[in-house]
């Protein structure tokens, strides 16, 4: 029994001892994970003698945001399933060419890459770098691609050169539709009012009237063999104003918006006091690797602008990120994997024409529009790139006037000839700069209904003589319908010039139908050139992380040609217009006549006619005073 209380006695006393040992123990793992201060830490002042060999606060600030986001991804991500994990990436660049005339091209573009598929029908609920707002639409309406560009100003192509990505003055929309869209016509005009919502836009200006569906234009930029142009819209307004109200919606479908990155110098006060300015959207399906076994979906949003050295009030070539945007570069976007500006020094190798400063040891050469091109790069995910002062200012001081630009192979103008209000004549003409080759081109003409087309008047002449298209298709317009639509085919002889010509008569408008300025005129639509241009350079455009976004966007079918479109001047065209004035002036008439003739009516009929006896004098007065106190009849 004794023996037995002894054991018991034991028994306890181990398992309290246990607990006395592991409580400390837990507590203090717990104190560690609620209290990780420095001041808990009796290592504190060891890690305060390293803090002076540490970077500065913002970096530290700089790699601690990094792995947040990074824990965080890994957490959303491991309550997906594997099939679910869609890779995202997020890519930044700037082009900035110095013209021959002094002025400066600057090319912004963001590509975002979202791998997931939008065709199968599937319902995307997280979004991380893709924009929400544009997903939705994608899903809702079917879309396969979708290209929109607002242009101010037009693209002078003779003295710039080629644009990297071109677009028409105005507003410019082309959709492809998924085979699975029944009605496309309703869909589109449904697309087009969701789309001038999200860009504060006046796309639901466009209708059937303006619309087109070409037959050989605007093939399908991303993948996937579409020959079916039913479900191809396509819609132009040349007369849109871009403004600041359409340039907020643009930077808010970036990452990180105009918060961080690039995107800071996007400032509207001097984007739009310029010669030129272009934001795009493009959003296609593409390939992620050489196989294509994973579709991905890459939204491209571009903005291209051009500074004139005149209408910016400055008086010396000499041009810097400060001049140009009011703002100089502190860090690159936390969300991009790339962010890089890249400087055109393919015309001044030995610095010749312009000095660059700071100068930078990184180049890239990369094959663009047919002509091998070199680049200063700055990386700014590097801080080596921001300095000491952890600003990016760069800076181009021209050192001579002089230089030789190379007449682009391609380019066209458009003009109005004629006299009255009643017929006319449109030309346009192709000019073809290659001194041996000729090369076909692909002419698409979009007239509004109220300039009714002689096609029997169209007439192609190259060097004085016809030249007969392989390829015509001619839609007529109906009034108040839709438009007229004409593609050519046409084969332009080497250093030629190509004139094709067509008559046409203005129609009469009901009046409710004009404008409220109709003596400024109606726009018609620039003409759409496309080509394969010769070239010596074979073009890749297969997409690698190493190839830089602004030569990779139009795909190339032949490595002795590359792909350019360019587009002509927007119309400006006087219709008959009534004096808009006479029913105002017959409104005044009218008026006056009845005020006046029923004014004297009005008086005839009501006013009474009394006789007024004279008034006599004052003499004459007291005399009949006193002759009635006298009793005596008045005078």
């Amino acid at each position: 029994m004794a023996a037995h209380r002894c054991s018991h006695l034991g028994c306890v006393l181990l398992l309290f001892l246990s607990i006395i040992l592991v409580t400390p123990s837990q507590e203090t793992n717990v104190g560690n994970e609620q209290h990780p201060g420095v001041a808990d830490d009796p290592r504190a002042g060891a890690e305060t003698k390293q803090t002076a060999e540490e970077p500065a606060a913002d970096e530290r600030r700089w790699e601690e945001t990094e792995v947040k986001e990074s824990q965080q991804q890994v957490s959303d991500t491991a309550e997906l399933p594997p099939k679910l994990q869609a890779k995202e990436d997020f890519q930044e660049e700037l082009v900035i060419r110095p013209l021959h005339s002094g002025d400066i091209y600057a090319s912004f573009q963001f590509r975002t890459v979202w791998e997931t598929d939008f065709m199968k029908g599937n319902k995307v609920s997280h979004y991380r770098l893709f924009p929400k707002s544009l997903g939705q639409v994608i899903s809702k309406f079917s879309v396969r691609e979708l290209h929109i560009s607002f242009t101010q100003g037009y693209w002078r192509t003779m003295q710039w050169g080629q644009p990297f990505i071109p677009s028409p003055p105005g507003a410019e929309l082309w959709v492809w539709f998924q085979d699975s869209v029944t009605d496309v016509d309703a869909t589109w005009k449904e697309l087009t009012n969701v789309l001038s919502g999200i860009f504060c836009a006046s796309l639901n200006f466009i209708d059937s009237t303006n619309t087109l569906q070409p037959s050989a234009s605007f093939k399908p930029l991303g993948i996937g063999n579409v020959t079916d142009h039913r479900f191809l819209r396509y819609a132009t307004l040349p007369r849109e104003i871009v403004c600041t109200e359409n340039l907020t919606p643009w930077k808010k479908l970036l990452p990180c918006g105009s918060k961080a990155g690039l995107a800071v110098m996007l400032k509207s006060e001097k984007l739009f006091h310029s010669s030129f300015h272009s934001q795009s959207v493009h959003i296609r399906p593409v390939c992620q690797d050489w196989q294509c076994k994973s579709p991905s979906w890459e939204l491209r949003q571009a903005l291209n602008v051009v500074f004139d050295l005149h209408t910016s009030g400055q008086s010396k070539r000499e041009w810097s990120l400060f001049k140009m945007f009011s703002r100089t570069l502190t860090e690159a976007c936390p969300l991009a994997s790339s962010s890089k500006i890249y400087i055109d020094i393919t015309d001044n190798p030995q610095e010749e024409q312009f000095e660059l400063s700071p100068a930078t040891p990184l180049l890239s050469q990369a094959v663009v529009l047919g002509d091998r091109r070199t680049y200063s790069v700055y990386d700014l995910t590097q801080q080596v790139t921001f300095g000491t002062v952890r600003s990016l200012n760069l800076m181009i001081r021209w050192k001579s006037s002089e230089g030789d630009m190379l007449r682009p192979l391609l380019h066209a103008e458009r003009y109005v000839a004629g006299y009255g209000l009643q017929t006319g004549e449109i030309h346009t003409l192709m000019y073809n700069n290659h001194p041996f080759r000729s090369f076909p081109v692909l002419l698409l003409e979009s007239v509004p209904w109220y300039l009714r087309l002689y096609i029997h008047t169209l007439k192609v002449t190259s060097k004085g003589k016809d030249n007969n298209p392989s390829y015509i298709h001619y839609q007529p317009s109906k009034d108040r319908e839709r438009p007229h639509l004409l593609e050519m085919l046409l084969q332009l002889p080497p250093h030629s010039v190509t004139e094709v010509t067509v008559q046409f008569e203005r129609a009469l408008l009901k009046w409710t139908e004009y404008t409220p300025d109709p003596n400024h005129g109606f726009y018609v639509g620039s003409s759409v050139i496309s080509s394969l241009v010769p070239s010596t350079v074979a073009m890749d455009t297969n997409i690698t992380m190493e190839q830089p976004l602004f030569s990779s966007f139009f795909p190339c079918k032949e490595e002795s040609s590359y792909f350019v479109r360019v587009y002509t001047e927007p119309l400006l065209v006087n219709l008959p217009t009534p004096d808009f004035s006479m029913p105002y002036n017959v409104i005044c008439l009218t008026c006056t006549v009845v005020a006046v003739g029923y004014g004297s009516l009005y008086n005839l009929l009501t006013r009474s006619f009394q006789i007024e006896e004279p008034n006599p004098g004052l003499a004459k007065r007291l005399a009949n005073i006193i002759r009635r106190m006298r009793g005596v009849p008045p005078l």
